[in-house]
């Protein structure tokens, strides 16, 4: 496994979260010795279907991009429904395309890309549900475990999380890609 020491993961979710799509990729980044920074615009601490809590370390209204050199977007049809609606939440994801840094989302999570339309011209799963959503919005959807695009990395369930959180660590341990844009 890449080696992720001195890099900072932010970790972009709210109420309603698939539990595993957190903890999983959490484990992986921070494993391969990376900080793990769960950014919110709740407060204190959220929750998952499942009943997983955890503490916010960060309002996504004082997040910036820059603090981090690549983001994960758990799913979760709450979750993921939440943040698409929170302005400062859509601006943050959209703010890592323009930087070039890594991103990957799973399941639901992919609603916040759409929203902060940074999927057009790009490959990428999910959640079958939003196939007809990610290609109305210019996404080229494919049903694959997991898939990588310039930095992007996506996965479609909790089953995909081994893949999704390998290609998660490799990503972000080559950093940012060109190709990678709002």
């Amino acid at each position: 496994m890449a080696e992720l020491t001195g890099k900072r993961v932010a970790f972009l979710l709210t109420d309603g979260f698939e539990d595993s799509e957190l903890t999983s990729p959490w484990q992986a980044v921070t494993e391969a010795g990376a900080e793990a920074v769960l950014v919110s615009p709740a407060e204190g601490e959220i929750t998952g279907k499942n009943g997983h809590t955890q503490a916010v370390d960060l309002a996504a209204s004082s997040a910036s991009s820059g603090d981090f050199d690549g983001l994960v977007l758990p799913g979760g049809v709450v979750n993921a429904d939440h943040l698409r609606m929170d302005q400062p939440s859509v601006e943050l994801a959209r703010s890592f395309f323009a930087e070039h840094k890594p991103v990957s989302v799973i399941c639901h999570g992919a609603w916040i890309l759409i929203e902060a339309d940074v999927v057009r011209d790009r490959r990428l799963t999910s959640y079958p549900s939003l196939k007809t959503d990610l290609r109305n919005a210019g996404a080229d959807w494919v049903d694959e475990e997991v898939v990588v695009d310039a930095g992007l990395v996506s996965s479609r369930t909790p089953d995909d999380l081994p893949a999704f959180n390998a290609k998660t660590v490799d990503e972000l341990a080559e950093g940012e890609h060109a190709g990678q844009h709002a």
